[in-house]
């Protein structure tokens, strides 16, 4: 009886706890079938900036019932477009197969195709449709749309962001949960350590605007 009791005890104490409790979680939608745009898109004007990867971040954070794991994508490009003081748009494309975490066991484990599959989508994109100048929480400026392909899968998400445009540069930060399930990785996880929904993405990004 003792042994019954302490059991969920221990197992209560070592809960890695939900990752995406007090964060904000992207509105996510079906991106509008293409035969439904029956227009071209209006032209976007501005200068184009590329991000600097060495001042820019793109990472998650998983969980499971026993502990949680941060994981890094350090290969990847982005494009943050300026009109004037104003960003207007910004797109990244990610090396998936560059994850990092640890240890190593699971690193591999997550590009195969129990997760994000690299071998057959070696590559995650976000294409912005809309940057809206509009408070948000945690001292967001900014609310951002636009279309992210993940695992093959492709989704609308909405979600909130800090924005600053200087002289010199153009920075930007935004954190928001997404359901792994959306975009199609469905792996459980072990029965006793199931495996959680929600992730939570960072993306930190530094885009020089040069002389």
């Amino acid at each position: 009886m003792r042994i019954s009791l302490l059991f969920p005890l221990l197992a209560l104490a070592a809960c890695a706890g939900d990752v995406s409790k007090d964060k904000v979680k992207a509105e996510v939608a079906a991106p509008p079938p293409i035969a439904a745009v029956v227009a071209p898109p209006p032209a976007v004007g501005g200068t184009e900036l590329a991000v600097d990867k060495a001042r820019s971040k793109i990472a998650a954070l998983g969980a499971k019932i026993t502990d949680k794991h941060d994981i890094t994508f350090p290969d990847f490009e982005g494009k943050v477009r300026v009109d004037g003081e104003t960003v207007s748009a910004l797109s990244f494309t990610v090396q998936v197969g560059s994850l990092q975490t640890t240890p190593e066991k699971l690193a591999n484990h997550l590009k195969s195709a129990d997760f994000f599959g690299v071998d057959v989508h070696p590559s995650a994109t976000f294409t912005s449709n809309q940057v809206r100048a509009v408070a948000g929480p945690d001292g967001a400026t900014h609310e951002i749309s636009g279309d992210l392909t993940l695992h093959g899968v492709t989704k609308r998400l909405t979600f909130p962001a800090k924005l600053a445009v200087s002289p010199t540069e153009v920075t930007g930060r935004a954190e928001f949960a997404i359901n792994r399930q959306d975009f199609g990785i469905v792996y459980p996880g072990k029965p006793d350590d199931l495996i959680q929904d929600d992730v939570v993405l960072t993306i930190e990004l530094t885009a020089p605007r040069g002389a």
